[in-house]
């Protein structure tokens, strides 16, 4: 997913202007170490789950004020600062987008992505 041309198509949906007044973004990188212990990590292997990842997004669309939800996992072997997770909340106003946008990470991360960490 290319961050600005997904934010140009969105933007040219119809209702765009009139029901958006905020897109969040998160774009998740491979760290260059592990969250349990700090260990230095060289790659990671990601395996996603697409069609969970397009039916949570769908979920969260139906969240009062989120206009739009995109949601983009890579797969495969990624090494410390390559992209592995987009996700873009678009809605009304911020107390409904950036709780959109929290919990739609976890869910994300916590029911549709794996990875596995390689060591050095």
């Amino acid at each position: 997913m290319y961050i600005t041309e997904a934010l140009e198509k969105l933007k040219q949906e119809p209702g765009f202007a009139e029901n958006v007044g905020m897109v969040l973004i998160h774009n998740g990188v491979v760290r260059g170490w592990s969250r349990q212990n700090k260990e230095t990590v060289t790659a990671i292997e990601i395996t996603p789950d697409h069609e969970k990842i397009a039916t949570i997004a769908k979920e969260f669309e139906s969240r009062p004020g989120i206009f739009r939800v995109l949601a983009h996992a890579n797969e495969g072997r990624m090494v410390p600062g390559d992209d592995v997770l987009f996700l873009i909340v678009a809605g009304d106003i911020r107390e409904n987008v950036k709780a959109a946008l929290s919990d739609l990470l976890d869910r994300v991360k916590a029911e549709a992505v794996t990875k596995k960490e390689i060591f050095a």
